[in-house]
């Protein structure tokens, strides 16, 4: 049995759907499908919920927005416009509807996991009709059925034996048949115990394929992206760009967690566990070899990565009395970074102060930064950039660094990383 996950990108239209249909028809494997929502729809539907918890005028113009897209994908799948992915579709979006429906009363967070998960149901109630009516017979699985979590809501930490009993009862049954079987069901999202829907952090349908492939002890899992596998950087930002044929799970966790945006972080680690392979293939040319990861790391460093991160901001905290940063200081900072939930991507500590990069985020920076000024005197760059290199040299940096003003610099054996602006 094989997992297989496709993004957003590759479901973004008609013919993307058609093109999955394409690719999934060419597997005689048992296939447990993993799909993300439709193009930026979730883009869309966070725009959705900004709107609705800040009662905006905009909330119903958003929505539509949204249902016309989708439509428009039904309309040119399906001739027959009483197919009844129609009113499955339709019922799907009434759903949001009761959601916006009562004044916000619960946390931000809670509401974002009800309203932008849908994006994921939609996406694979239409990819599944449409297979069916390719003949490719599949059976579609919510997938909050499976994936038990905590009550994190958008960033939920997955109750890994009440999820692994669940895929073993659920979906073993499915795929043990003696015909080709498969099952279509959603990335990102999961289930609380009080039955909530809960997300697994933004870009998290990876996260998915690796855990429903460690709990089903699946023979591989293939990651479906537009590009021919994994790259030595984001062809967004670097030009001459080369593809890494084969990396190791740690060289992977590496790239993931400095913000390679290939792989979620998280992916990779029940996949090293049960020592499954994770392949990264392009949906456009599916029968090229793409990338591989697993337990081989001789290929590790024969060619240098690159990776960006833009619109950052640069935090810089330091006590009022003039007095040196010391580890109570720290502790309070780190309790505060938790609660505002933000991750750090690059930190820096002297005697009088403590750097922090972190992700813009319209919401949350300024609210960090607001309770940090309480205790502490707070300063702050944005519109930032944080490059890091893995296997770097001079040459490589001095690429990176033409006309930028270095504000960070920290290197370690085989890893630097810039933060920089532009002069």
């Amino acid at each position: 049995m094989k997992v297989f996950k496709f993004g957003g990108a590759s479901v973004k239209d008609a013919e993307a759907v058609k093109n999955v249909g394409g690719v999934i028809r060419q597997y005689n494997d048992d296939l447990v499908v993993v799909i993300s929502a439709m193009g930026k729809t979730t883009n869309a539907l966070e725009k959705v919920v900004d709107a609705y918890y800040h009662k905006k005028p905009t909330l119903a113009s958003h929505l539509q927005e949204l249902k016309d897209f989708h439509f428009q994908i039904l309309n040119d799948l399906f001739e027959n416009k009483q197919h009844p992915v129609f009113d499955e579709i339709h019922n799907t979006f009434v759903e949001i509807e009761w959601e916006i429906e009562e004044v916000p009363s619960r946390s931000y967070d809670y509401i974002y996991d009800q309203i932008v998960s849908i994006g994921e149901v939609l996406s694979t109630k239409i990819v599944s009709a449409f297979l069916n009516k390719l003949g490719i017979k599949n059976m579609w699985l919510d997938v909050r059925d499976v994936i038990q979590t905590d009550n994190t809501h958008r960033n939920a930490k997955v109750d890994w034996r009440h999820t692994e009993e669940r895929a073993q009862s659920v979906i073993s049954p499915l795929i043990q048949t003696d015909e080709q079987s498969v099952v279509i069901t959603q990335g990102f999202i999961g289930s609380s115990s009080e039955l909530f829907t809960t997300t697994l952090g933004r870009e998290g349908s990876d996260f998915t394929a690796g855990i429903l492939a460690y709990c089903l002890n699946a023979e591989d899992v293939t990651i479906w992206k537009d590009v021919p596998g994994m790259l030595n950087a984001d062809p967004k930002w670097f030009d001459n760009t080369e593809k890494l044929d084969n990396i190791s799970y740690h060289e992977a966790v590496e790239l993931a967690y400095y913000g390679a945006t290939v792989i979620h972080p998280k992916t990779i680690k029940p996949l090293h566990n049960k020592n499954i392979p994770l392949y990264v293939k392009s949906f456009l040319l599916p029968n090229e070899s793409g990338s591989v990861i697993n337990q081989n790391t001789s290929q590790d460093g024969k060619v240098p990565s690159f990776i960006f991160k833009m619109n950052q901001v640069l935090i810089s905290i330091s006590s009022k009395d003039y007095s040196f940063i010391m580890e109570d200081h720290l502790s309070h900072i780190f309790g505060v970074l938790a609660q505002q939930g933000i991750k750090i991507n690059l930190m820096q500590n002297s005697a009088l102060s403590f750097s922090i990069c972190v992700d813009f985020d319209e919401q949350k920076t300024m609210q960090l930064i607001d309770v940090l000024r309480q205790e502490y005197k707070v300063l702050y760059n944005d519109n930032l950039e944080l490059v890091t290199i893995r296997h770097y040299d001079q040459q490589t940096i001095n690429r990176v660094t033409i006309d930028k003003e270095i504000l960070v610099e920290q290197k370690s054996r085989h890893t630097a990383r810039l933060v920089m602006k532009p002069k």
